[in-house]
Parts: structure tokens; sequence; C-alpha cells
């Protein structure tokens, strides 16, 4: 399997402990910046208001199987929590699109740290990407 980044996330989280638990809680902003080979891609994209990221945790642990979350002192599998720190740290993020100028997507919402790379970028459907009810909590 090989994964070929499509750019990489310019942000102002720089280490570790400094990006928010969940991106949608701040409104900082942060730097999409796809290269030139993939910036057909983003035809269309302004017409969207929302995006979900896809990207690579590269300050991620690798060798995590149980933690705790920020929520708890409770001991989960690291496949019931959002953990940045994972044996395949990808994480995801549906982030606000603010602008576009050229190949950089300007939005908030985005909780990656800097120069963390970019894996795929798909638009946010409502219908298709919420599910309604309570079940499912923190």
């Amino acid at each position: 399997m090989e994964l070929i980044p499509i750019g990489v996330i310019h942000s102002p989280y720089k280490k570790r402990g400094e990006a928010p638990h969940q991106g949608r809680v701040s409104d900082k902003e942060a730097v999409l910046e796809i290269y030139p080979e993939f910036q057909e891609g983003l035809q269309d994209i302004e017409s969207k208001k929302h995006i979900i990221v896809l990207y690579w945790c590269h300050l991620g642990k690798r060798d995590v199987i149980k933690t705790a979350t920020p929520w708890g002192p409770e001991i989960k599998g690291v496949f019931a929590t959002r953990s940045p720190s994972r044996p395949n740290p990808i994480a995801f993020c549906v982030a606000d699109l603010v602008k576009i100028e050229g190949n950089k997507l300007y939005v908030k919402g985005v909780d990656a740290l800097d120069g963390s790379p970019i894996l795929d970028i798909k638009p946010y459907v409502y219908e298709l990407d919420s599910i309604k009810g309570p079940e499912d909590t923190l």
C-alpha cells in the first residue's frame, strides 16, 4: 500500500499539546497547500462550504494500542478514541472553507499540527455525512 500526500497543512499549532482536542472548537485559520500536480483536483471546490480533510498525524506515536482521552481518566482501546497516536495515525476533520487562492485553501476548524501531510480532501455533504441521534457520545 502506498499513500501519496497531495499537500501540506500550514497550521498555527507547531507541537503536540498546542492543538485543540477537536478542531471545531477553534476559530484559528490554517492553510491547506495543495501540491501543483494535484491543483486541478480543486476544480469546483469553491462551491462547498465545508470540506473533510484527511491527514497524517506525522508526530503521533505509532505504538499506542490503549490510551486515555481528554474526557475521562479511563483507559480505552485506541480504536474507541480519536487519539492522533495510533498504529496508522490517519486523522480527519470537517473544516470551514473560508477562501481559495490558487493552490491554497484557507480553512477553520482544523486541529492538525503544522507540516501534517494531506492525504485527501472530500466535500462534506450533510445528508450523507451526518447521523442524527445522541447514541454516540464522548
